[in-house]
Order: C-alpha cells, then sequence, then structure tokens
C-alpha cells in the first residue's frame, strides 16, 4: 500500500507512461473511450492509477481486458444488479453483488498479480487520507474505492474503513506522478451548473458532483495532457443506460487532443 506523502521514491521514473483514471460515477465508461483511442494511436500506460469509477476501468484493463470488452461486459446490465436497497443505517445501498460480480469477472485476485502496475486509490475514513493500493484484494480494494459515502456503506480493509477515493483526491494524479515521464489524466467530473431536483438522489448526485469537481485541480496541474470533455457533465453518474454514448465522447475528445498535441508533447509521449 502507498500512502499519499510517505514512502516516495525520488528521482526515479521506472515508468514511461502514466495514466490516471478519475471518479466520476456512470461518466467512466469515457475512459474506456479514451483508452480505445490511444490504442489505435499506439499508445500503451506503464502504469495505471484510479479512483472511483476509474479504478473499476483500471482494474480491468490491466487485468487483460480490452476497451470493446469492458463495454460488453456493462453493456445489458443494470444498477438492481450491482446493488440493493438496505435499510439506512450506514448508507443507502449495499453493493455485495457490485462485488460478486468483480470477483467473478476479473482474472487476477490481486492488485500486484495485474499486468500493468497499478493503483487504485480511496480515503482512509478513519484517519483522514488519501491512500494508493498496490497490493491486496483487487475486488475489495475497488469497492472501497467506490464506496461514496451515505449511498454506500464504508469497506473495512485490515481494520481501517475506506470510502469513495474521490472525497480527497479524485483524479489520481500525484499517486503515479513522480514514476513515470509522462502523466496522461482523464477527468471525467468537470465543473457543471445544471439545474437539479428537490428529491434524495439528485441531492446526492450534485453534492458528490461538487465534491469531485473541486478537489482535482492540483492534480491536473501535474498532467501532461489532460483530457476532458466538458459536455460529459450532462450525463448522471448513477445512470448506466447512457453508457455507449459516454465512451464514444470518451473517445472523440482523447482523438481530439492527442492528434492537435504540441510537437514538443508528442515527442515526450513517443520517444522513450
Amino acid at each position: 500500500m502507498f500512502w499519499f506523502g510517505k514512502n516516495k521514491k525520488e528521482n526515479t521514473r521506472p515508468y514511461h507512461i502514466g495514466l490516471a483514471l478519475g471518479g466520476g460515477g456512470a461518466r467512466g465508461f469515457a475512459h474506456v473511450g479514451v483508452l480505445r483511442a490511444l490504442e489505435e494511436r499506439g499508445i500503451k500506460p506503464d502504469i495505471i492509477a484510479g479512483t472511483s469509477a476509474g479504478s473499476i476501468i483500471a482494474a480491468l484493463y490491466a487485468d487483460g481486458y480490452t476497451p470493446q470488452h469492458i463495454i460488453k461486459l456493462f453493456s445489458e446490465l443494470e444498477v438492481k444488479e450491482l446493488v440493493d436497497v438496505t435499510i439506512p443505517r450506514n448508507s443507502l445501498l449495499k453493493f455485495d453483488k457490485f462485488i460478486h460480480f468483480l470477483e467473478q469477472r476479473l482474472h487476477t485476485q490481486r492488485i500486484e498479480n495485474l499486468r500493468i502496475p497499478t493503483y487504485i486509490t480511496a480515503t482512509d475514513f478513519d484517519h483522514g487520507k488519501s491512500v494508493a493500493f498496490d497490493t491486496g484484494n483487487l475486488a475489495q480494494c475497488v469497492a472501497a474505492s467506490c464506496a461514496i459515502p451515505i449511498v454506500f456503506p464504508p469497506v473495512e480493509i485490515d481494520g481501517i474503513h475506506y470510502v469513495d477515493g474521490g472525497v480527497m483526491r479524485n483524479l489520481p494524479a500525484t499517486h503515479i506522478r513522480e514514476f513515470c515521464d509522462v502523466l496522461i489524466g482523464v477527468n471525467v467530473s468537470p465543473m457543471q451548473h445544471e439545474t437539479y431536483e428537490q428529491n434524495l438522489l439528485s441531492i446526492t448526485n450534485r453534492a458528490y458532483n461538487f465534491l469531485s469537481c473541486g478537489n482535482v485541480f492540483p492534480d491536473i496541474a501535474l498532467c501532461d495532457i489532460l483530457i476532458e470533455n466538458e459536455d460529459i457533465s450532462d450525463f448522471n453518474v448513477f445512470d448506466l443506460s447512457e453508457q455507449q454514448n459516454i465512451e464514444q465522447m470518451g473517445y472523440q475528445k482523447a482523438i481530439e487532443i492527442l492528434d492537435n498535441l504540441p510537437e514538443e508533447k508528442k515527442l515526450l509521449l513517443f520517444n522513450k
């Protein structure tokens, strides 16, 4: 486990291309489109960090799933197949089904055995720290990274309670910045100002958006290349029905940015 602010390697960059995938609920399907665009341009990340929805995509991709397979995996799923309503005590929903879904589909059970070195980030709710797991049970750590407070219960790992990584750091650039020559960040939680309904789900959705949008700026500054589509904010973080459109928007924005990079960034990206 890598603790933010501690035990950092100094002046070493063992990896060329790093990829930081941010949180954003269903908007995380944009990450799949970005990965598809990167592959088409011959760009393969050597190290990945993922927060919340980004941790799901990071885990599947590092496990050997192609972007096309990831979309297919979720294409026929509904929210009710991944979560259950629970009697409110410490959350509105429980996601035992989600953990089971991951356990059944991931080929790799432990983070340290993934094909691509991967950091799964979460928030240590007991001590108020941003944490990145690079070892441990993969499905459990991904669940911790996705545990939006109030909506889902905290996930206990080794006696410590963890919640959504986006609570403190929704774009996990900091966790891998020093390990790679080039860092690509994908932010799927751009600031938004739309109207909202006065119901529990809408208010929770809006609160999550404010929380995740506001803490990304320091990490954005660390990225050599940022991929972000502001139009993606039109999609609800809890709605899985628009995954194809979201994936396509991520793909199109990534192609646009990659094909219009300044020459110095192209050299940085392709020259190892």
